[in-house]
């Protein structure tokens, strides 16, 4: 069943290649478009072109589709080319002409519009969710660790002291930086575009206002035309937002992988947590934190991926925006996927001590030396020099104090402010709006 058929069959082998994986993927967006569906009819009726006594007979029908699909129950069948087809056609095959109404006023084309908003709204809910819970066991680490110290590197020369919770709480605020700019994508993606149709409107007396309020959008896309130039575009935003994030995780876990190794021996991970070799009895592998880094690294690729699809293409619609499905809606699984199991192994990783005991990481204390001459008195270029040459002579011998009092250093890590931080950027989201609106739809 084809929404636009008008008799004239289609060849079979161009039927397969436009449909591609639109029966696969539309799966993700089954739920969003019976909601979006529902949101319409309600509007429709408001307009007076549904019947009063129409509209609960065909909500309640949206209601049953939305629960099939909610538990993973909608199929969209054989013969059948979308999401947007099968809605129709199960209606139309219960409800007779009925079902044949609820395409009025809007086209396939805001209908994805709205599908794929609804659920990267949703998708960027839970990538939310799940870093904050990764965030928070980076504070718990950094205030558990904040006295421990480790060596901190410049171009992978031992360059100053650090600690652990230095190193955990850099990565926790780094990730409060990307939810920062993963919430101006949520802002752009949460603005209806329902009511552009094709991207030139209707000739309906449509309420987009309504439906507006009803999904829990912030706003609308006003413009229909630039309603449907969004296609692609909040798609290619999203994921620089998500690769973004993917970008910390990749760095953090580059840092796991170098700092389990015997070399540093930093940290340990439970057995558990890691693989063997099949020929080496005595190999532990932090594959975990490899494949985190290589998939994060391939998630950063998809916003390059998005551009080079959409990027010459004028304004009005075209199927080459069905191929940045592929790319785009499984990403937030397998970003999910990483924070998640990044999350299981960091609460499970322990530190070790006294690392700084051994010799080879004596100048680590060279600057701390310099700043107490400086602080007697001792013009700072001068008391460089002074150090430098005791180190060039082999005199240096470390004082392993170290006093750093300011904002954001060793002996002051501002996790608190860290945590307010994190606590405001997602308050941001407001996420409850959202499920207010959807919770009144669905009752």
């Amino acid at each position: 069943m084809k929404l636009w058929e008008k008799g004239i069959p289609v060849n079979a082998a161009i039927e397969n290649f436009t449909v591609g994986k639109d029966r696969e993927l539309d799966l993700y967006l089954a739920k969003y478009d019976i909601l979006g569906s529902m949101a319409h009819i309600i509007m429709l009726e408001s307009v007076g072109l549904l019947g009063s006594d129409e509209l609960p007979v065909l909500l309640e029908k949206l209601k049953e589709l939305y629960k099939k699909a909610a538990s993973g129950e909608f199929v969209i069948e054989d013969g059948v080319e979308d999401v947007h087809s099968q809605v129709e056609f199960l209606l139309t095959k219960e409800l007779g002409d009925l079902g044949k109404k609820i395409h009025s006023g809007r086209s396939r084309n805001d209908q994805v519009l709205l599908d794929l908003k609804l659920f990267t709204r949703e998708a960027i809910r839970e990538i939310v969710e799940s870093s904050e819970v990764l965030i928070e066991v980076l504070l718990q680490n950094s205030e558990a660790t904040k006295e421990i110290l480790m060596p901190g590197y410049t171009h992978l020369q031992v360059a100053m002291p650090s600690s652990f919770g230095l190193w955990f709480g850099a990565y926790a605020e780094s990730m409060i930086d990307d939810l920062e700019l993963l919430l101006s994508a949520f802002k752009i993606t949460n603005q209806n575009p329902l009511g552009s149709a094709a991207g030139y409107g209707s000739s309906f007396p449509l309420n987009r206002q309504l439906t507006t309020e009803l999904l829990g959008f912030n706003n609308m896309n006003y413009n229909v035309v630039y309603a449907q130039m969004g296609r692609g575009k909040v798609e290619k935003i999203v994921s620089f937002a998500l690769a973004n994030l993917a970008g910390t995780l990749s760095k953090l876990a580059f840092d796991v992988c170098l700092f389990v190794s015997q070399n540093f021996n930093f940290f340990t991970l439970p057995a558990e947590f890691t693989t063997g070799s099949s020929i080496m009895p005595h190999k532990k592998n932090p594959d975990v934190f490899e494949l985190i880094r290589a998939r994060c690294n391939k998630i950063q690729g998809i916003p390059h991926q998005i551009t080079m699809i959409i990027n010459n293409l004028p304004s009005g619609y075209f199927r080459d925006l069905q191929i940045v499905k592929e790319v785009f809606l499984p990403m937030f699984k397998e970003l999910n996927d990483c924070i998640r199991i990044a999350t299981l192994a960091l609460k499970n990783i322990s530190v070790n001590q006294n690392i700084l005991d051994d010799e080879k990481y004596n100048f680590i204390f060279s600057v701390e030396e310099v700043n107490e001459l400086v602080l007697k008195g001792v013009p700072f270029r001068e008391a460089y020099k002074i150090v430098g040459e005791k180190i060039e002579k082999g005199d240096f011998v470390p004082q392993k104090n170290v006093h750093h009092t300011h904002e954001g250093s060793i002996g002051n890590l501002c996790l608190d402010k860290i945590s307010e931080k994190k606590k405001n950027t997602i308050k941001e989201f407001n996420f409850s709006k959202i499920d207010s609106a959807i919770k009144q739809l669905l009752d």
